[in-house]
């Protein structure tokens, strides 16, 4: 084990990161001061002298990455990153929580250099980390499958500090149990025991015993205590290094540190109190707090040359001895496995394999579930995108999410009779654990591969939260939902989604795309993976629906889906109404258009599988789809939403705007007005 180096200089920086975190929310007004202040030996630990990373290179490959799940204390990874090199320049850090600034209050993801995932609410790092880590380890296998393990220049380390609160969200808990049995030897948690949340000592509301909790799921735990029982406070850095040392020399299991603090030490009057999580400091104890720490009490922001030089250099001087060393064996592994190179340069351009789209499937007649559709789909895509891989939350029989022939991505000795590990497997199984999914899904989709994960869509309410990070962030995640409606039945209203197409459209910069039928699905797939700037929600139905002939030159051509909405079914005859649809009730459309043609009224079918790629397409081409001047009429089995915004004050919408019942799905859609007398008799009512 190397010794730790802790030179007065490196003491200073420390100090200076306390001051200077007081500083800025004092100035700023408003912020979380508290753990920066005790947390900045153990930021600074990891930024200079155990992270691989390089200032001036944030994107290198061989980076360890840290993920800053206490993401309020902003200024913990801030004053790093400003000692670092990173660019953050000391007018950054006052302008902390300002508009425009580099340091908002919580950590951005694309918006602040060496960012790797954005952060605030509470356990989102700590299920972002689960994923980093296993994102290492499947790109590692994709792209480096024959080096012996933990020789790869693949390799590499994910570190995360997390809090209090982190540890009392559910969402953090469902992934460590998760990366237990991924047995994630890369992923190393830091965890801040201080004892305070917004309302005081967190014996109010949690009195659990942490380390015994990670010991059962089958973590490796260690206890670094700084506080001594509360007889004395004592920052044994050394000890703390040692314990990350440690834990990087496990390598089948995940690693949290216990590190017990006290919160805002060493403030001379305010430590230890929960007043200094989530407010300034003030004035006279951010003076007395620089006394003690030898700095001047009227000067604000100040950072000594020879502090900055040395942290600067030092993060410099490591990032080149680490990264001389990765080259080399960089050059060897492009030279030695050139197959690879090329495709790891393809994934770096973010570009698709030429012609992928010619391993679609292509579906002529009969009838089958968008849902089997896609699941046909990902196993006709595998050997052409092997970036591409996922899996359920427990539901992959019903998702369809499993890729035909492709092992599960899990250690060996967790194979069941059903599924057989391998630590390079493409098969994901989350467990039934939805808003963990949700994040470990963001974090690799912000690397190398491209993946996705499955639930019902009533159960994305649970992933909420996740989906949400994945649009703020524009990730490219893929969740995949299916039983989307009524037509689940028998389950029931517990299973029926009603309100979640327009409550997921209302999120910015997600895509929700509800396809027709089975080539639809597979066009909405080859769309959403050549989008690379947001994420998707694939809405897909349980029961089986009609596949529309493309051949006969009746229904149109199924790419029409990469624009958002087409007309599917052209009227016959002067055109007087536009039936608008997304998903299943499609059919119904086409149903009631033949009825309305038999009266001699020419009807329109327009497919609508994707309104946010519909809305990117130019006015004139909408209009060319959807006529101001025709009447309209939508169907889609969820509430109207903002369907009067596509048929117009004049237009009828049939919609369904409240709960479903228990019975057959097709008796539902029946008794709810889902049927072509009904929609033929709304269109009448709309001609009016």
């Amino acid at each position: 084990m190397t010794a730790l180096s802790w030179t007065e200089l490196d003491a200073r920086a420390v100090d200076t990161a306390r001051v200077l975190a007081a500083d800025a929310v004092d100035k700023a007004g408003s912020g979380h001061p508290g753990t920066a202040i005790s947390l900045a030996p153990v930021a600074y630990l990891l930024y200079q002298k155990v992270m691989n990373s390089d200032p001036a290179d944030p994107h290198w490959l061989g980076r360890d990455r840290f993920i800053l799940s206490a993401g309020h204390s902003s200024l913990t990874q801030y004053l790093q990153l400003f000692l670092a090199g990173y660019g953050l320049e000391i007018e950054d850090i006052a302008a902390l929580r300002t508009e425009g600034s580099l340091t908002p209050g919580h950590p951005e993801y694309g918006h602040t250099r060496g960012i790797e995932f954005t952060t605030g609410p509470l356990g989102a790092g700590v299920s972002a980390a689960v994923g980093f880590a296993m994102a290492a380890r499947h790109e590692r296998g994709l792209l480096d499958p024959h080096t012996a393990d933990g020789e790869s220049i693949f390799n590499h380390f994910v570190y995360c500090i997390a809090g209090d609160g982190c540890m009392q969200e559910g969402v953090a808990a469902e992934a460590s149990s998760l990366a237990a049995t991924q047995a994630l030897g890369n992923l190393i948690v830091i965890y801040d025991d201080n004892h305070i949340s917004i309302e005081g000592d967190t014996k109010i509301a949690f009195s659990e015993d942490v380390a015994a909790r990670y010991a059962a799921y089958g973590w490796h735990v260690q206890h670094v205590d700084w506080t001594h029982g509360g007889t004395e406070y004592r920052e044994d850095v050394a000890a703390l290094y040692d314990a990350i040392e440690a834990a990087k020399a496990v390598t089948d299991k995940p690693s949290l540190i216990k590190l017990s603090t006290i919160i805002g030490w060493p403030l001379p009057t305010k430590a230890g109190h929960h007043s200094v999580h989530g407010s300034k400091i003030g004035a006279e104890e951010t003076a007395r707090l620089k006394e003690r720490l030898g700095f001047d009490p009227a000067v604000s922001f100040a950072v000594e040359p020879e502090v900055l030089h040395h942290t600067r250099d030092n993060a410099a001087a490591r990032a080149q001895v680490a990264k001389e060393a990765w080259n080399a064996r960089y050059d060897f592994w492009r030279f030695d496995q050139p197959d690879h190179a090329a495709l790891l340069d393809r994934l770096l351009a973010k570009q698709l394999p030429s012609g992928f789209e010619d391993a679609l499937p292509v579906w002529t007649d009969g009838k089958k579930a968008t849902r089997a559709a896609s699941g046909d789909v990902l196993t006709a895509l595998a050997p052409a995108i092997p970036e591409l891989w996922g899996g359920s939350a427990d539901l992959a029989g019903s998702n369809n999410t499993t890729m035909k022939g492709e092992p599960s991505f899990l250690p060996p000795a967790q194979s069941s009779a059903d599924f057989a590990g391998d630590f390079n497997g493409r098969t994901l199984h989350f467990g039934i654990r939805e808003h963990a999914m949700g994040n470990i899904l963001n974090a690799i989709n912000t690397g190398l591969s491209r993946a996705y994960g499955g639930t019902f869509f009533v159960f994305s309410d649970y992933m909420r939260g996740a989906v949400r990070l994945a649009a703020l962030q524009g990730i490219p995640s893929v969740f995949v939902w299916t039983h989307d409606s009524i037509g689940v039945g028998e389950d029931g209203p517990t299973h029926q989604p009603v309100e979640h197409l327009w409550s997921y459209r209302a999120i910015p910069g997600l895509d929700i795309v509800r396809p027709a039928d089975a080539n639809e699905t597979a066009q909405a797939w080859a769309q959403i993976l050549r989008n690379h700037d947001r994420p998707a929600g694939l809405i897909l139905s349980r029961q089986d629906l009609p596949v529309y002939d493309r051949a006969d030159g009746l229904a149109a051509p199924a790419d029409g889906t990469a624009k958002g909405g087409y007309v599917l079914f052209e009227a016959d005859g002067e055109l007087q109404v536009v039936l608008l649809a997304t998903g299943s009730e499609v059919q119904v459309a086409v149903a009631a258009r033949e009825l309305l043609q038999a009266e001699g009224i020419g009807t329109r079918v327009v497919s609508l599988p994707c309104l946010e790629w519909f809305n990117e397409q130019s006015a004139e081409y909408r209009e060319s789809v959807i006529p101001k001047a025709a009447a309209k009429v939508s169907i889609e089995a969820g509430i109207a939403g903002g369907w009067r915004e596509y048929v117009g004050d004049a237009g009828q919408i049939v919609s369904l705007d409240h709960f479903g019942e228990s019975a057959p799905g097709n008796r539902l859609f029946e008794k709810y007005g889902f049927t072509a007398e009904n929609v033929a008799a709304k269109a009448k009512l709309a001609l009016q």
